[in-house]
């Protein structure tokens, strides 16, 4: 049998930057000290008017094989995981294959999931590979929540960044991902939504349970998502170590969905973990949504922070609910044999 192995991982962002810098100017009611204390967040990227997730996607994966000379003819399935598709159908990953010249032979498929989205492709690409379907997937996360938030809107807009990421999973000889936990508990549905745009009239559309204070499509309700996260984080943590027979200790590093700082800083106070086992990396890219982790993975994996051998939980959390874990062992050594 073969495994899914994390290869190598590309980013794109979009070329609109909106600093703390620009929001203090258009908004000086706003505390920016305040905002960055409570995000972490200095810079945002944001989409163009005409710019979409199947632009930031082939973008990523263009890098990916250019930086990493990988012939695109040996790709066997394509996962694309996004909230804010291009269109309601076709799906995104159909468009993405014809613009990338991907083999017609192979799968592709869009998957609707949030900030726990990365660690579910990673378990479907594990199946493909194990199944025998698939030897080669390439996993798209892309995301533009910003076509959701209206300019006025504080608590979306401080916060959310579109991006694109581009991973490489290959078949390898020996397992590397662990088991893997999920969670749903769809009664949250109506925490983080966007109620317009789907097939349900908008009179019949489920509605948020707590006043909606910004104009935006997207509402979000940050303190039952805090509430809900430490809720079930904690109790998966303590399952994927058991799963995996570790310790705390045989943790290298928590490769935790970049929400927000204070929402990194009390999962922390909460797991009881050194900071230095759970890294930050919301600064210059904010909450990507289901592109946090391979972002965090990827830019750990440049500066050294993150090394072939390391054993690591790599968790994702938000809109759903929705929460799935993993126990990952890094196994890719760059350009480098192991």
């Amino acid at each position: 049998m073969k495994y899914a192995a994390v290869g190598p991982i590309a980013v794109h962002f979009p070329e609109t930057v909106l600093d703390n810098d620009t929001l203090a100017k258009d908004f000086p009611s706003w505390d920016m000290d305040l905002i960055y204390a409570k995000t972490g967040i200095r810079v945002r990227h944001v989409a163009g008017a005409g710019e979409c997730v199947s632009d930031l996607g082939v973008a990523a994966a263009e890098k990916l094989f250019r930086d990493h000379g990988i012939d695109r003819r040996t790709i066997d399935f394509l996962l694309f995981c996004t909230q804010t598709p291009d269109y309601p159908l076709p799906t995104t990953a159909c468009l993405v294959q014809d613009r990338l010249g991907l083999p017609t032979s192979i799968g592709a498929l869009d998957f609707n999931l949030g900030c726990s989205g990365f660690v579910y492709g990673l378990s479907l690409a594990d199946g493909l590979i194990r199944s025998g379907a698939a030897q080669r997937v390439l996993f798209i996360t892309s995301e533009t929540y910003s076509k959701y938030i209206h300019p006025t809107d504080r608590s979306l807009r401080t916060i959310f960044s579109d991006a694109a990421a581009a991973t490489l999973i290959d078949a390898a000889d020996r397992p590397s991902l662990g088991q893997f936990v999920f969670g749903t508990d769809g009664h949250g549905g109506d925490t983080l939504m966007v109620t317009e745009g789907g097939a349900r009239p908008k009179e019949l559309a489920m509605k948020p349970r707590k006043r909606k204070r910004w104009p935006s499509s997207l509402y979000m309700d940050g303190p039952e998502l805090v509430k809900f996260t430490l809720d079930v984080v904690p109790p998966m943590v303590e399952r994927l170590l058991a799963e995996a027979n570790w310790t705390p200790d045989d943790v290298d590093l928590y490769l935790m969905h970049q929400a927000t700082a204070f929402m990194l800083q009390h999962l922390q106070e909460r797991l009881k973990v050194n900071g230095d086992k759970m890294p930050s990396d919301l600064e210059e890219s904010g909450n990507t949504v289901s592109s946090t982790i391979p972002i965090l993975m990827h830019n750990l994996r440049r500066s050294g922070r993150l090394r072939p051998g390391m054993r690591t939980l790599m968790i994702g959390f938000g809109v759903g609910f929705s929460w799935a874990g993993c126990a990952w062992t890094e196994t890719w050594c760059g350009r480098s044999a192991c």
